[in-house]
């Protein structure tokens, strides 16, 4: 299985990517926020050392329980990182498996940021509304880039707490064939698409057990899976930690647990953590 994005490429089987999270603003859910470009590209240094593979960079919080900003402030957030982001290649590969230099990912759903940020340099979009027309396909498509299609329900920022599934894994079958089929005609090619079932989108807790038990139904896809695992509310409802920040055992619990089931990417906070556990993992299975 192929992965591409822009003028680079891998190819699975191989050891998991790590993607580590800056949250480039005031407001995270999990208490990592940075305003200033300069401290979060400098994050994203140190993410890199510890092993990541993709940064993905977001200027706006996914959180529903906070207002929408406008697209003129969120192009402003990304833009000074994503121009200082060509800086991370002074630095060296944390192990000889290391995606590097690393490729930079783009947290947005808006189709003009989306525009904006390819266009300065981003190698991925990672779209989190859910592809609800073709107009971010087509924008990865014109300009290389890999596009990461997360499953949802209805437009981001808004609480989706009242939707419930009768199958959840059939509903996320129907949802990427209807995806992948979209941005296939937009002119991506599949090799160039990345899948995400949406942990704690538009999700209550079963439906959040179930993808993570049952993932291995999407490898149907022939596409890479990310699990974004990190720090997420089932872990919490699971563990009885109401503090994002004190649930990363329970993260490296989903990610063992996704490794089993074929997840090819881990959306992480603890890129260190996260790395050291995938290496080790990998040692173990005589993969290293």
């Amino acid at each position: 299985m192929l992965l591409i994005a822009r003028n680079r490429a891998i190819r699975f089987p191989r050891r998991p990517l790590v993607m580590g999270i800056v949250n480039l603003g005031a407001d995270s859910f999990s208490g990592d926020a940075i305003t200033d470009p300069r401290r979060a590209v400098a994050r994203a240094k140190e993410m890199i050392a510890e092993g990541a593979d993709i940064i993905d960079v977001g200027a706006e919080s996914a959180r529903t329980n906070r207002p929408a900003i406008g697209e003129g402030e969120e192009m402003d957030r990304l833009a000074p990182f994503i121009e200082e982001f060509s800086s991370v290649a002074d630095a060296a590969p944390a192990d000889p498996a290391q995606v590097f230099p690393p490729w930079l990912s783009i947290n947005t759903w808006r189709p003009s940021v989306a525009s904006g940020a390819l266009a300065l340099g981003g190698e991925i979009l990672n779209d989190i509304g859910g592809l609800p027309t073709d107009e971010n396909a087509r924008l990865c498509a014109q300009t290389g880039a890999a596009l990461l299609i997360m499953h949802s329900v209805g437009e981001p920022k808004i609480p989706h707490t009242h939707v419930g599934y009768d199958d959840i894994m059939e509903t996320l079958d129907r949802f990427f064939t209807e995806k992948l089929a979209a941005a296939l005609r937009a002119g991506l090619p599949a090799e160039a698409v990345i899948l995400d079932p949406g942990l704690d989108f538009a999700k209550q807790r079963e439906a959040n057990l179930t993808i993570l038990r049952k993932l291995a139904l999407l490898q149907k896809f022939d596409r890479p899976l990310l699990l974004p695992v990190s720090r997420k509310t089932v872990i919490g409802d699971v563990l009885g930690i109401p503090k994002p920040e004190e649930r990363d055992a329970g993260t490296i619990a989903c990610l063992v647990s996704g490794l089993a089931r074929g997840a090819a990417i881990f959306r992480v906070h603890n890129v260190r953590a996260a790395a050291q556990a995938i290496r080790l993992i990998a040692a173990i299975e005589g993969n290293s």
